[in-house]
């Protein structure tokens, strides 16, 4: 099964989903938006992606700006950010059973299915 965690007003994620449709894949949708991940479930989306929490984050959000720049947080601390925020997690994050990758660009999402 492929998940992405998707946002419809963001360009990469449509362009991301549309890709994966080409591909013959129909992917479970996750509006994340709507439906934020738990902790533990954006934890487990870090470790399948290989990355930290401070690279998940949209430092380009007037959230992260106004409130988080500059801030020396731990990674229990923006992970509790973007589940209170989830408009600070970076998008598409598309997932294929124990990976996970960015959508940016669309295309590198094509190396975990």
């Amino acid at each position: 099964m492929i998940t992405i965690y998707h946002n419809p007003r963001c360009s990469k994620s449509r362009q991301t989903l549309e890709l994966l449709k080409s591909k013959g894949i129909e992917p479970e949708v996750n509006l994340y938006l709507e439906n934020p991940p738990s902790a533990q479930g954006l934890t487990d989306l870090l470790q399948k992606l290989g990355i930290e929490a401070n690279q998940l984050i949209r430092k380009t959000e007037a959230h992260y700006k106004e409130n988080l720049k500059g801030l020396e947080l731990t990674d229990h601390q923006l992970i509790d950010a973007m589940i209170q925020n989830p408009k600070l997690i970076e998008r598409p994050i598309v997932v294929a059973g124990n990976r996970a990758a960015l959508g940016r660009p669309p295309e590198a999402v094509l190396e975990i299915i």
